[in-house]
Parts: C-alpha cells; structure tokens; sequence
C-alpha cells in the first residue's frame, strides 16, 4: 500500500540497507595500456551498506580476503570512495557500516580494488537519493585506486562502474567513451594461482619506446575500436596485439606463451595479460568456443602444477547491480 502511495524515488531514498554487486573488469586489452577495459560477469565483490544515526564510516567485516585487507577506512578502497563521495555532496557526517565480501582472487589483475570501490560508492549513492548520475560517482572510485596501487587510474573502474567496453581517452580533464560491443563477443578468463605486484609490473616497463612500436601500438588500438563497433571478428583477432606492454610482463607469468599458444589454438581470437597479470585473458566468438579456451588456456598451466580458477562470461553491459 505505501508502495502505490509513494513514488519510487521517495522510497529510495528512505532506504537504509543496500547489497550492490560489482563486477571484474579486464584493463589494457591487449595494446590498450591503461586507455582500455572492459567488464565481465563474474567474479566480483559485494558490499552491504547500512546507515548509522551516528557520524563515522565502520567496516564491519571483510570476508575472502584471507585477512589481507585494511578494516582502517581511510586505507581501504571501499570506505575512502565513500568519504570522499559524502564530501563532495556536503554530507561528510553521515555514518554508514560497511561489509565487503571479496568473491575475486586479490592481485588477479581483474580489478579487485576497483570492484570494491565501485560497490560502495554506487551503494552509498543509492542510499543518499541518487544525487549523482552513474558516471559522476567515477572520480571517487578512482581515488579508492589511488589507496590501492598510488594511481587514480580509470582503465578498471571504468568498465566495472559502467558497464561494458570503455576508453579513458584523457584523465586531464576526465574523458571516459563507452562502445558498443559484438553480441556474441565472449571473454576467457584464467587466473593462475600465482600473484603479481601492480607495482613491479609497472616498474619494468620501458621508459622509452621507439617509433616503430608506437605506430603499430596505434594501429592496432585503432583496429580494436574498429573491430568492435563494425563488429569485425577477424579485425579484433588482428588488433588484440601487444607490443609494447605485454612483451616486458610476460616474463613474470610462467607458462604465458604456452597458455597464449593454447588459446589461440583453440579458437580465440587474441589472449594477452589482464591488467597487471597474473590472469590472463582471451576473446572468443561464440560461448562455445570460449569455454574450449579456457579449458585449454588453465591446461597450460596446469601442466607444471600452477593450479587456475576460470570464468567465461559475455561483456558485462550493466556495471553494479543491487541484490
């Protein structure tokens, strides 16, 4: 009976406890160094946020991290979205108690920080009223990435906040372009249980790149968004190389031009690093195909004892999702 007696905006904003689900993101994209990503179905993280009558955020519990994560709200990437969210709409006193539940290995290269962040600022906005759009809440996201590697990067939050395929085109100002992808466009995904620091696997990249690298970069980055949007299967198969970025990484990951081998031998289109590694990741056309990859790509590993978890999954389109 309130339900048709009030407009389903009022009964938003009265509420006062939200479960939102965010999802895993795949950032570079093969020649897209921190100008591409895009979003998966799963994995991903889950936060419940509650309000409080009193001022303060509390994290309540944090659970699939082994222990790992900061409960201090300032250093973790969930809480310190939120603050600096409740700043700028001039609410820096609400209170909420937050849980985060970690359903993606940590350091997988798939964006667990950025899931994370994404999840309780978009619940915290939910919560407040929606006084921002979608695409507003990004800067506070970003800064719980700044918390988690000492960069506001947006190739991860991106996707995971809006959904689908999506180019940082500039940071200065803030420039995010959302594309369409192919229907059928799947995406493999193995994560070798193994971990690789964000931070090592940016300090051995190249300082300086020659020319010839940078153009065929640049061919190939303009071939993806081409490929994308005509949609061209073969012109992605062709783009989805990396010259510059994943030559320097691969070195880190054991077993990486065995796996990329398999994949590709299996029908997918390309297969590079995920972000920062260790996973790394395939695109498919067609379900089917796809999960043939994945097997074949976790086999690869699995043949000196690196044990995986696997996930195929279509691009994500929608972002968050409330539970």
């Amino acid at each position: 009976f309130l339900q048709i007696l009030y407009p389903s905006e009022v009964i938003s904003h009265n509420m006062e406890k939200i479960r939102v689900y965010a999802p895993a993101t795949v950032a570079n994209v093969a020649c897209g160094f921190d100008i591409f990503g895009f979003a998966v179905n799963h994995p991903g993280d889950e936060v419940v946020l509650v309000k409080k009558s009193s001022p303060g955020i509390v994290i309540k519990e944090i659970t699939g991290d082994e222990g790992r994560l900061p409960k201090a709200v300032e250093k973790n990437t969930a809480g310190i979205a939120i603050i600096k969210y409740l700043e700028h709409i001039g609410k820096p006193d609400q209170g909420f108690e937050l849980s985060l539940h970690k359903d993606m290995p940590l350091g997988s290269g798939l964006g667990s920080s950025a899931a994370s962040a994404v999840a309780g600022v978009f619940a915290a906005n939910e919560l407040m009223g929606k006084p921002l759009s979608q695409k507003e809440l990004l800067p506070f996201a970003m800064e719980g990435e700044r918390v988690a590697c000492g960069s506001a990067h947006a190739d991860n939050v991106g996707p995971s906040l809006l959904g689908g395929f999506v180019i940082i085109r500039s940071y200065d100002p803030l420039d995010i372009i959302q594309i369409p992808t192919p229907s059928d466009l799947y995406a493999s995904i193995v994560h070798p249980q193994i971990e690789v620091n964000t931070k090592d696997a940016r300090s051995i990249l190249e300082r300086e790149i020659t020319l010839h690298k940078t153009i065929t970069q640049m061919g190939n980055v303009a071939g993806l968004v081409a490929g994308l949007l005509l949609p061209d299967y073969d012109l992605i198969g062709r783009s989805l190389v990396d010259v510059i970025i994943e030559p320097a990484r691969a070195i880190l990951i054991p077993q990486f031009n065995v796996v990329k081998a398999a994949a590709l031998e299996a029908g997918a289109l390309g297969c590079s690093i995920s972000g920062s590694g260790p996973s790394l990741f395939a695109l498919s056309k067609g379900k089917e195909t796809a999960e043939r990859v994945a097997a074949a790509m976790a086999a690869g590993f699995h043949q000196v004892g690196i044990g995986t978890e696997e996930y195929v999954s279509e691009i994500n389109q929608q972002g968050p999702m409330i539970r």
